[in-house]
C-alpha cells in the first residue's frame, strides 16, 4: 500500500512508480513531488524512460506499479478534471501540416481550453511568429514548427505543464522565448516538468533535477 502525506493546493506526487517497456524495466520505485513555482528537469540517456515517465505523468501510459496524484488525490479518479489542470507538450511538434499556425493554435484551444486574455495571434506573436500566422505550417522551418507548436504555452491556462524536448530544434532567441514562457508560469504558482539532453535555466527559479540511469 503506498502512503504518503497529501498535497495541500496545486501538487503532483509520483509515487513508486515502476515502468516496464517491452521485457525492459526502464525504472522502479520511482516518486517525485513538485509543488507551486517549481520546475524539474528529467535527464537520462536515450532510452531511459524519460518520455515514458511523461506520459505516465499525464496519464496516457500506465504504470506496471505506483501510481500518480494530483492534489493528493490518484489521477485515474479525477480524469477530466486532471485534465483541465494539465498540459502536455510532446517532443513532436503536435500541429496539422495544412493547417496555417492560427489555425493550428484554434485546434488546440478547442481541444484543451486556453486563457480568455489571450488570443492566438498574441501568443504566436509572444514566439516569434506572428509574421507567420497565416502561413501553412509545412513551409515552415523545423524550429519555426516547434515554436508553432509550442504557442500554446502562451495561452494556456493549465496549472500544470509537462514538456518533452520543449528545446530541441530552437535557436538561442527560440529557447530564450520558451525560457520566459516557464519563468512567468512559475511566477503564476504553475509547475513544470520537462525533459531536455541540454541543461536548462530558468530566471529567477533553481532547476531540480531527476537523473534516469540508462
Amino acid at each position: 500500500m503506498i502512503t504518503t502525506m497529501s498535497c495541500a493546493g496545486n501538487c503532483l506526487e509520483a509515487l513508486a512508480l515502476d515502468c516496464v517497456r517491452g521485457d525492459r524495466q526502464l525504472f522502479r520505485d520511482l516518486s517525485l513531488r513538485v509543488e507551486p513555482g517549481e520546475v524539474v528537469q528529467v535527464e537520462g540517456a536515450n532510452g531511459s524512460g524519460k518520455t515514458s515517465l511523461l506520459r505516465i505523468l499525464c496519464g496516457l501510459l500506465r504504470p506496471v506499479a505506483g501510481e500518480v496524484r494530483w492534489r493528493g488525490i490518484d489521477i485515474r479518479c479525477q480524469r477530466a478534471a486532471y485534465h483541465r489542470a494539465m498540459l502536455y507538450v510532446g517532443h513532436a511538434a503536435g500541429i496539422k501540416d495544412d493547417l496555417d499556425a492560427l489555425e493550428n493554435l484554434g485546434v488546440a484551444r478547442g481541444l484543451a481550453g486556453a486563457r480568455a486574455d489571450t488570443s492566438g495571434d498574441a501568443a504566436l506573436a509572444r514566439v516569434g511568429l506572428g509574421r507567420f500566422a497565416e502561413l501553412p505550417v509545412r513551409m515552415l522551418s523545423a524550429g519555426q514548427r516547434r515554436r508553432a507548436g509550442l504557442a500554446r504555452l502562451a495561452m494556456a491556462d493549465a496549472r500544470l505543464w509537462l514538456l518533452d524536448e520543449p528545446f530541441t530544434a530552437l535557436d538561442t532567441a527560440g529557447r530564450e522565448i520558451v525560457g520566459g514562457l516557464i519563468a512567468e508560469h512559475l511566477r503564476g504558482g504553475g509547475l513544470v516538468v520537462l525533459t531536455s539532453h541540454q541543461p536548462v535555466t530558468i530566471e529567477g527559479t533553481a532547476v531540480r533535477r531527476l537523473a534516469l540511469a540508462a
